[in-house]
């Protein structure tokens, strides 16, 4: 299981999730289903989650 920290960064990564950017930003989605889950609101990508090509 990934842990925050408190400092800024993960330790760990995210299980079954993938990020992809778009020009809205990052989208976050569940790698079995293929469904977005999340979006950031910021530039930023997630943490700790891989993203894909």
């Amino acid at each position: 299981m990934a842990k925050n920290t408190g400092n800024g960064f993960r330790r760990g990564a995210v299980k079954n999730r993938s990020q992809v950017r778009t020009p809205s930003g990052w989208i976050k989605r569940d790698t079995r289903t293929g469904q977005f889950i999340d979006r950031k609101a910021d530039a930023q990508p997630f943490k700790g989650v891989r993203k894909e090509q």
